[in-house]
């Protein structure tokens, strides 16, 4: 066992039986790099990566190679999801580099921490079109050895371009939002939807900005046809709810089969935003399968979500996950009901991935019926039965690999899923566990006043992130919207001042604060790609709570970040999605909704209304308005019966107490 059995990552222990001599990033290893002056092997990944698995059997583990990294290197494991500070320097450098980034990711430094070669996966010998990394240690190990100098001068100036630039201000306007969705447009898969082509990743940010923008029925057409084709697809589990990382192919067909807990926040949001814009009960379903699958599979018994599953098994990668037809007939039983549910969702004698099936909703439920000469009528029961029946199944298979550490802003995202799924639905055990979240990160990811990154083995660690503090603050702001009490908005407040205390230097946001390691680099945390950016976020937090305290200091930051990316996001809107969904709600100005409804459907008759960026508050009683008094959000509202607020630009409409005369000034 190598050092890393000391550590709690579930990633970095996975690594503690190497022969490689790992240490965790920290003074003792970069102590002895500076002290014997030897250079540093930095690899980086997270548990539930695939070709991390593969570069650890075929280099890792084979002693040769790890008696020649032992000999030349000071050999360094990080877990992204522990310190993504690391990762994001490094990957800046491997795409400055190369071109691209990616996991593993594999870093060759110098004692300063200064990147001198940098790639991703490397087979132990030369194959899949890579050089061999035995090749590349000896090679390195070699030039270190005879020209230190050269090497060090040229991690020098290669080190020079990795501080990220200084934002450039620009005016924030409609056009910008007007030119991001054409260039979405034109990136778009009109047949399959989503963007691009293969490798295809389920954008939601985007998706939701298309949804709300407004010019032409076109591109929220769009962004529903791309949630329809991913519900229907191999990349959403038909079996047990939730969804894959992401498509191999461009038809939403076979997965990459690992499940993050972020995918799983993000994405029914986007669900419950397309039921309240379209109305279409598929997208409630796929929203309320994805957040049950997250509450049976993901939730910790202290209240959190775990961070990930596995796309291996014992038995290898995806074979949890998909199904002969024998396999499936076994469990369904031989009968014409069997044989509709079959139809239904492609399963074949000869499958359609590998020999198996990856189950896809590729038949219409009327040619499935009709297929195996059953009633249409009953083909909801069919599949509700036939998914129960392969779920009890599939759980005495071999299951994967869970990664048990809980991530403070993934977390605040569930919370914010989970507010949103009950605000839609209003089902309660939604709101209940987003309570028990909330209540988690609070008793157990905060210490002395400061917010923890990291929760794994029964102990908290690492200080949050710009996006653990913007992320939770958003969560207890969503929340607050469904169920306030000062504690909540007070929570959200701190978060926002720590933000602009630590992360804010005036003109833009750092991933760091003031008070974490200082690297080669500071990051900077400005792209919305798998998760939203901090920056992103905290705009979205500071804009929230401007309308909800009328403390301009928050108007300031959210102004001074829209225009500091504003052109950016216009030219790569893929990037920025997040973003523009903010830009969004401030140009259009937000609409501020506060309701009381004592049981007339007035809180059901908002929240089932598409209002991107609204805040709209429910007060469940007028007592409960005595414990907010003084927030400026509520002044001039009385609730002495069911009633509703709308206000905007700080005029407000005369109360309201039916649903239809809501529904009209909600327009």
């Amino acid at each position: 066992m190598n050092r890393l059995a000391r550590e709690t990552s579930t990633y970095l222990l996975q690594h503690a039986g190497n022969p490689v001599d790992w240490y965790p990033w920290g003074p003792e290893a970069l102590g002895r790099a500076r002290d014997q002056d030897t250079p540093i092997f930095l690899s980086v990944g997270y548990s539930s990566c695939h070709w991390c698995h593969v570069m650890e059997h075929d280099s890792f583990e084979n002693a040769e190679i790890a008696e020649f990294m032992n000999a030349n290197f000071v050999n360094i494991k990080v877990d992204r999801e522990e310190r993504p500070d690391i990762d994001d320097i490094y990957q800046r450098a491997c795409q400055m580099a190369t071109g691209q980034g990616g996991w593993p990711l594999s870093v060759f430094l110098t004692p300063g921490q200064e990147p001198f070669h940098v790639g991703t996966f490397y087979p132990s010998s030369s194959s899949y079109g890579r050089p061999g990394f035995g090749s590349i240690l000896r090679q390195l190990a070699q030039a270190w050895r005879e020209s230190p100098a050269d090497v060090r001068r040229a991690a020098s100036k290669f080190s020079a371009g990795l501080a990220p630039p200084a934002p450039q201000p620009a005016p924030v306007s409609v056009s910008i939002l007007d030119e991001a969705a054409l260039n979405l447009l034109q990136m778009a898969d009109p047949v399959n939807g989503g963007f691009g082509s293969a490798p295809k990743f389920p954008n939601s940010a985007c998706v939701s900005f298309l949804l709300a923008y407004s010019k032409s029925p076109r591109f929220s057409g769009f962004a529903a046809k791309t949630l329809g084709r991913m519900a229907r697809g191999g990349v959403f589990d038909h079996v047990g709810g939730g969804f894959h990382r992401y498509s191999t192919d461009a038809r939403w067909l076979v997965p990459h089969f690992e499940k993050m807990l972020y995918d799983n926040a993000l994405i029914p949001v986007s669900y419950a935003e397309a039921y309240r814009a379209t109305g279409d009960p598929a997208h409630l379903e796929t929203m309320s399968r994805t957040l049950d699958f997250v509450l049976r599979e993901m939730r910790s018994p202290e209240g959190g979500f775990y961070s990930a599953l596995d796309a291996d098994s014992e038995e290898g990668e995806g074979l949890y996950y998909t199904w002969t037809k024998k396999e499936a007939l076994g469990a369904l039983g031989r009968s014409p009901e069997s044989e509709a549910f079959c139809a239904y969702y492609d399963i074949t004698d000869g499958g359609n991935w590998e020999g198996r099936t990856v189950l896809c909703a590729s038949s219409g439920a009327g040619r499935a019926a009709a297929h195996a000469g059953v009633g249409a009528d009953r083909m909801p029961g069919i599949l509700a039965d036939g998914r129960a029946a392969l779920l009890r199944e599939r759980s005495n298979r071999p299951r994967p690999g869970l990664d048990g550490k809980s991530i403070t802003s993934w977390n605040a995202l569930a919370i914010s899923a989970l507010a949103a799924g009950y605000r839609v639905s209003l089902e309660r055990r939604y709101l209940e566990a987003a309570e028990a979240c909330a209540g988690f990160v609070r008793d157990r990811m905060i210490e002395g006043g400061r917010l923890l990154r990291i929760r794994a083995g029964g102990a908290s660690k690492i200080h949050g992130y710009l996006d653990d503090h913007a992320f939770y603050g958003c969560a207890l702001l969503d929340l607050f919207e469904a169920s306030p009490s000062m504690e909540r908005l007070e929570g959200a407040r701190s978060m926002a001042d720590a933000v602009l205390d630590g992360f804010w230097d005036g003109r833009a946001l750092f991933m760091t604060s003031d008070i974490h390691e200082s690297l080669v680099s500071r990051p900077a945390s400005v792209h919305d790609l798998s998760l939203p950016s901090g920056s992103s976020a905290a705009a979205s937090l500071f804009l929230r709570l401007y309308h909800l305290l009328q403390e301009k200091k928050y108007l300031d930051a959210c102004e001074k970040i829209l225009k500091a990316h504003g052109a950016q996001a216009a030219e790569n809107p893929f990037a920025f999605g997040n973003m523009l969904n903010v830009m969004s709600a401030y140009l259009r100005g937000v609409t501020e909704i506060t309701v009381m409804d004592g049981g007339t459907g007035l809180a059901s008759a908002v929240w089932r209304r598409h209002l991107p960026g609204a805040v709209a508050v429910r007060v469940p009683s007028a007592e409960a308005l005595d414990g907010l008094a003084g927030v400026p959000f509520f002044e001039g509202k009385e609730f002495s019966q069911p009633r509703a607020y709308v206000c905007r630009d700080r005029s407000c409409s005369p109360p309201v107490d039916s649903a239809g005369r809501l529904g009209e000034l909600l327009g």
